[in-house]
């Protein structure tokens, strides 16, 4: 098959699908080893940053999807439905971070972290697909751990959750509570040093 064709097979697959497809079921599909599938798509990748293109093919773990380009947002913003926008409370979010940041966590663990309940929290989130079931751990009752999906990744333009910025060190004391004094202090140094290099 010519280069050009399976550009073709590849671009429409993954627009028809409208999903992350695994580059198992694009090496399946186009009966190409997986070399040659990943160097065919960084080069579509390429031709994508120079031409004026509205679409680019983005890597999320171990599959592709195509999305809009970034720098059209504005002219697409007012044509999609905004009904399925998922709208987040502050709650949820804060969840939503918990499970990133820590894969495989349970709704009790979730808890105790926020000091309240998160069952609504969680009912949102797995109804915007932003996360998922990870399978019972082997603890008593068995309980149902949780972790980011594929579509968390693309909506905020990861490619794997070791893209995740990483979190701030802060200090904890004995009952594993964040040190707000020593934060402040410690933000009060920086403050100052910034401010004496600027003096100098």
């Amino acid at each position: 098959m010519k280069k050009e064709k399976i550009k073709g097979v590849i671009e429409a697959t993954l627009f028809a699908s409208g999903r992350v497809v695994s580059l198992k079921e694009l090496e399946l599909s186009l009966e190409l080893d997986q070399k040659m599938i990943i160097d065919v798509i960084n080069e579509m990748q390429e031709e994508q940053k120079v031409a004026e293109r509205g679409i680019e093919i983005i890597k999320v773990n171990n599959g592709y999807t195509l999305a809009s380009k970034k720098d059209y947002h504005e002219y697409i913003y007012n044509v999609i439905d905004k009904r399925v926008k998922p709208n987040l409370s502050q709650a949820a979010l804060e969840v939503l971070a918990i499970i990133a940041y820590n894969p495989k966590i349970t709704r009790v663990e979730i808890d105790n972290i926020r000091g309240v309940e998160s069952n609504a929290a969680l009912y949102r989130l797995l109804e915007y697909n932003l996360i998922e079931d990870a399978g019972k751990l082997d603890l008593p009752g068995r309980p149902v751990a949780y972790k980011v999906t594929e579509e968390f990744l693309k909506k905020f333009g990861l490619n794997t959750e070791e893209d995740l910025p990483d979190l701030p060190k802060y200090k904890m004391d004995e009952n594993r509570q964040i040190v707000i004094d020593d934060i402040l202090e410690e933000q009060g140094k920086t403050e100052q040093e910034e401010g004496e290099n600027i003096d100098k």
